[in-house]
Parts: C-alpha cells; structure tokens; sequence
C-alpha cells in the first residue's frame, strides 16, 4: 500500500469522524438553548404561583437534560465545552427556587442528573430569585414568609462563602456568590424597614386606640391622655 493511500484514507476517516462531531455539537447547542428556555420559563411560573406549570415545565427540561446527556457522554470534549454544563445549572436553579418557594426539601445534584459545579451556581442563582418573592410577600403583607425566604438566602450564602476552591474547578462560583451577597444585604434591609414599620404601625394602633385610621380626617385621641380631640392633623394612614 502506498503512502498516498494511507494517508488518504485516514484523513478521510479523519474527516468523516469530525463531520459526525460537528453535527453531534451543533443539535447539543440547540438543544441546550431549549433547556435553558424551558428552566427559565418553570422559573417564572413558580414566582407566579403556576406551580403545576412550573412542575411540567421543568419535568421536561430533566428529561430532556438526561437524553442530552447520555448522548454526549461519548463525546467529553463536548460534554465539557460549556454549553451543557450552562444548561446544567439553569435547570438546577429552576428545580432549586421551586423547592425553596414551596417549602419542599431541595434535590441533590444526584436527583437532578447534573455535574457538582453547576449545581452550587445553581443554588447560588436560586437564592438571588428569592428576592422577587421576598419583594411579592412583603407587599401582600406577609412578613413571616418574607422572613423565611430571607433566612434561606441567608442560609445559602453562609454555605457557599465556605467554598474555597479556583473558578476552573468551581465554574466560578466566587463570582455568583458575590451576586448573591449583594442581592441578599439588598433584600436584608428591606426586611428590616418592613418589620420596623410593621412594629411602629402597632404601637400607633395602641396609642391612639380606636382613633387611628378613622375617616374624619383628625386622630381621636383616648380619654385621659389629652382629654379631648387633636385638630388639624391627619389622620396617619394604614
């Protein structure tokens, strides 16, 4: 056999291989986009209160996530190359903030079917999330669960300080707990002026008594404090 023929052969059998990647690469990006789509949307959802829509939505994005898997898994340089392991970690935020709102216990990475590294910046986007319901409770008036979201982010962020590894082995999660303490402090102070103002709006109700938010528009003011009628100020609203 001839040089020039095996050398022909084996660029082709070279080529015919990296034909094969290129298109094995080219339906993993598309496919990624779609399960970051469909974790996004069971994200919004769940801030919406649409929990079942929530449930279906990332059901699919998981099952989809484990074929896509399981197809690349022959291939390491495209199952490492990023686009999975972003896919990874949106679907692992969606299926994270639907625990968290719901109170449930939160999936492994084990139940979730995705790499450790995204995981963790998953936990650490699924906490900043938090804020919006925090922001949703507080204005329906629902201190309690603002407190308790809160506590969780809280919770999360004393975690994932404690990982001290490089970004080339974390996927840089500094960066995304740095996100997240900012979010977190943000959300802090705005628990705090909401209890602040909650406990100030009960010491008004029992200092004024009956008086206060009246429609008249002057504080009546109990007997025996300054016996009588206080005109010319509006009444404090509730």
């Amino acid at each position: 056999m001839s040089t020039e023929s095996t050398i022909t052969r084996a660029t082709a059998e070279i080529v015919r291989r990296f034909a094969n990647l290129s298109t094995t690469r080219d339906g993993a990006v598309v496919e990624g986009r779609q399960l970051i789509r469909l974790a996004a949307n069971s994200i919004r959802a769940t801030h919406r209160g649409q929990l079942a829509d929530a449930e279906r939505q990332l059901t699919e994005a998981q099952r989809r996530l484990e074929a896509l898997c399981a197809a690349l898994r022959p291939y390491p340089n495209l199952y490492w190359a990023g686009y999975v392991q972003d896919a990874m970690k949106e679907v692992a935020e969606a299926a994270i903030t639907l625990a968290m709102v719901t109170d449930r216990p939160l999936p492994s990475p084990t139940d979730l079917g995705v790499e450790d590294a995204a995981y963790l910046n998953g936990l650490a986007e699924a906490a900043s999330e938090l804020r919006r319901d925090v922001l949703d409770s507080l204005r329906a008036g629902d201190l309690p669960r603002a407190e308790r979201l809160l506590t969780v982010m809280d919770d999360v962020y004393s975690a994932l300080v404690t990982v001290d590894l490089p970004d080339a082995m974390t996927g840089g999660l500094r960066r995304t707990t740095d996100a997240l303490r900012a979010v977190l402090e943000r959300t802090r102070g705005d628990v705090t002026l909401a209890a602040v103002q909650g406990r100030v709006e009960v010491a008004l109700r029992q200092l004024l008594g009956d008086g206060f938010g009246s429609d008249s528009g002057d504080v009546q003011v109990p007997a025996g404090r300054s016996g009588g009628k206080v005109t010319g100020v509006p009444a404090p609203k509730p």
